[in-house]
């Protein structure tokens, strides 16, 4: 079985799991499984990009299809292409956050309707794998590609500038502009970035721009306490408002107050759902189950319809698209948006954000001070597990006797009067993810997080991932 098919997208190390073989039959695949004629491809900067893009494109000509290549972008960026122009697939080469030396594909059909598992991506692995296994199956080598190049990145950015009131956002309000750190990363966000300052009423003190698939400063996940040193010294350093940093191919965006803090993903959602519904009154909020009793208070309080969501892009969209819901937001800073044809970006929520402080004066740290108070959460713990199943029957065992709500929809889902926690699988790494939440308890909080880890090291051998 090809261990690089995941339950949302494809990824691996290159060459071990993934190489310009795969890449090849996968483009045959999407051909021949979808029938697919016109194809928008895209990559982040890593530096294995080129080498799976040409295999790739060989592959979709093999097969028949015409190969539309818009080069270095985000994964956004084949969305906004794949929903606007008459292509019938869209496929994102990107590692996203993971390590430089692995990549991956994400797919999307036309319209940008997302594969996930449920929706095409095994009968494509099952595929792929029928087609390496052939004897005498072309080589990814041979032949030549016929490769169209196109950018649709000024229709995008005006788009996201018009989308998200950028455009009519005064410049003289009486108060300084505001000051944002932004931290690319050596991803592309730089590259969307540049074509936007123009047109905004705010200073930038930029870091990281230049794509670089080495990532000189490290890969680009902010998710990651480690990597977010730099970008909270800046803003301290500059005296910013705020700071936002990107993942590599920027479909997340990350925010830090004024001083320098990590805001986590949890409290933007319950500030992007506002932001939403004071557009679209009565609209339903898709949140994902780690995190989400704040959300669901925000969502009430504002008018709209909570609805609770599977973790993971393409169950999210999926969802959001059964629905219709106006927004959609998981806390590892995937937020969603049903005018940008139900897909994740990175770029539209920090341009809401920060017309929300330019509109209001107000400060990001005062705007989620309240609602951190009222549910302060543990952010995602990550343990590598031998037996992850196991564990997690294990902890549902021990807790679930006091549960006042129990469900399963993903992974262990426990809440009790003042607290509750989420444990689940990852869908990409071997590694079990913990988060936790209190009713205004920090020291509950710390407490029950810690009993939990200690559990799954005593019995399982849990170690830090």
């Amino acid at each position: 079985m090809l261990s690089c098919f995941k339950a949302y997208d494809i990824r691996g190390r290159v060459p071990d799991t993934l190489n310009a073989p795969l890449a090849h039959a996968l483009g045959r695949s999407v051909v021949e499984v979808f029938g697919a004629r016109r194809v928008v491809v895209g990559r982040d900067a890593r530096l294995s990009g080129p080498i799976l893009r040409d295999a790739l494109a060989k592959g979709l000509n093999a097969a028949g299809a015409e190969v539309t290549d818009i080069g270095l972008c985000g994964t956004e960026e084949i969305y906004y292409a794949a929903a606007n122009q008459p292509f019938d697939a869209g496929i994102m080469i990107t590692g996203s956050h993971n390590p430089a030396d692995e990549n991956g594909f994400k797919l999307v059909r036309g319209g940008a309707i997302p594969v996930s598992g449920d929706s095409g991506l095994f009968a494509l692995r099952d595929h792929v794998q029928g087609l390496l296994a052939q004897s005498g199956a072309p080589a990814a080598d041979e032949g030549s590609s016929a490769i169209y190049e196109a950018s649709f990145r000024a229709d995008y950015v005006r788009w996201l500038l018009e989308y998200s009131g950028a455009t009519q956002l005064e410049p003289g309000s009486g108060r300084k502009p505001l000051k944002i750190v932004a931290d690319a990363g050596n991803g592309c966000a730089g590259l969307v970035l540049q074509d936007l300052k123009a047109s905004l009423p705010f200073d930038f003190v930029c870091l990281h721009m230049e794509p670089d698939g080495t990532f000189p400063n490290g890969v680009p996940n902010p998710l990651l306490p480690e990597r977010r040193a730099a970008t909270a010294a800046a803003v301290r350093e500059a005296a910013a408002d705020m700071g936002v940093a990107w993942d590599g191919d920027f479909d997340r965006c990350f925010f830090y107050d004024g001083e320098g803090n990590f805001i986590e993903g949890y409290y933007c959602i319950g500030l992007l759902a506002q932001e939403l519904l004071r557009r679209v009154p009565g609209g339903k909020i898709v949140y994902d189950t780690r995190v989400y009793w704040n959300t669901r208070e925000v969502v009430l309080a504002a008018g709209g319809q909570p609805i609770m969501g599977k973790t993971g892009h393409a169950f999210m969209k999926e969802r959001m698209r059964a629905e219709d819901a106006v927004y959609g937001g998981e806390m590892s800073a995937h937020h969603y948006f049903r005018d940008f044809a139900y897909c994740d970006s990175g770029m539209l929520p920090w341009l809401l954000v920060a017309g929300l402080l330019h509109r209001t004066g107000r400060s990001l740290a005062d705007l989620v001070a309240e609602r951190m108070a009222a549910y302060p959460c543990s952010g995602e713990i990550n343990r590598r597990v031998q037996d992850a199943p196991s564990l997690m029957k294990l902890v549902r065992d021990r807790y679930a006797g006091g549960a006042v709500y129990e469900d399963s929809i993903d992974g262990v889902n426990l809440e009790f009067e003042d607290w509750r926690f989420n444990l689940r699988m990852s869908n990409t790494e071997p590694l079990l993810r913990l988060n936790v939440e209190t009713r205004g308890n920090r020291a509950l909080l710390e407490d029950r997080t810690e009993e939990i880890l200690q559990l799954l090291k005593e019995k399982g051998g849990a170690v830090p991932a």
